[in-house]
């Protein structure tokens, strides 16, 4: 007898549709929200949607002041970098520990992933260049099988994807696709080190 999937609570899917949001720029850095606008929007009562903005908070992508306001975070480049530096981190280690047991399953799937992102990087589709680079490296996410890992890309990721959506070019697209490449390479071979030293590659290009 199979398990029926668990149906996502509503303060997930406020959570989930509030960060894309953010991270699209459809709600704007500093931007001041109201709980009871976003609950309208989203379809939603206010209750899990005050849950959704308090686990936002935690995670930096809003900011209140009590007696005030709710907003958006403004862009702030350290806040950025500091974020960036533990991804990479993170991403290298899981890297390093996933090259040795990738599958030819796994590697079919990154290399469709990289074709998928190639082609929304030629044609400025930034929103599925960012799906399919997420596609790639969950891969080895989920390969690596690190909880600790996967929660803290998770927790990091969208502060920086806010930045870099913004920066996406072409250019830069086929530049990563080709690094991915080599990652792929990296990882068919089951080598480690390069697999980590690529993946460092791709981060500090951000």
């Amino acid at each position: 007898m199979t398990t029926a999937a668990r149906k996502p609570l509503l303060r997930e899917v406020a959570t989930e549709r509030l960060r894309d949001a953010i991270v699209a720029g459809d709600l704007a850095p500093g931007e001041v929200v109201k709980d009871a606008q976003l609950a309208q929007r989203l379809g939603m009562t206010v209750a899990p949607v005050r849950d959704a903005l308090a686990r936002l908070a935690d995670e930096g992508l809003v900011e209140s002041k009590p007696q005030s306001h709710t907003r958006v975070t403004p862009l702030v480049l350290r806040t950025v970098r500091d974020a960036l530096a533990v991804l990479q981190v993170v991403h290298e280690l899981v890297a390093r520990e996933a090259a040795d047991l990738v599958t030819e399953a796994d590697l079919v799937a990154m290399r469709a992933a990289n074709t998928r992102f190639r082609s929304a990087a030629a044609a400025g589709d930034v929103e599925a260049a960012v799906a399919a680079d997420d596609a790639l490296h969950g891969v080895l996410v989920d390969r690596c099988g690190n909880r600790a890992a996967r929660a803290t890309i998770a927790r990091w990721t969208p502060l920086v994807r806010r930045i870099e959506r913004r920066r996406f070019t072409p250019t830069h697209g086929a530049e990563s696709a080709d690094r991915h490449d080599e990652l792929i390479a990296a990882c068919a071979a089951h080598d480690p080190d390069a697999a980590a030293a690529i993946t460092r590659t791709i981060w500090a290009s951000i």
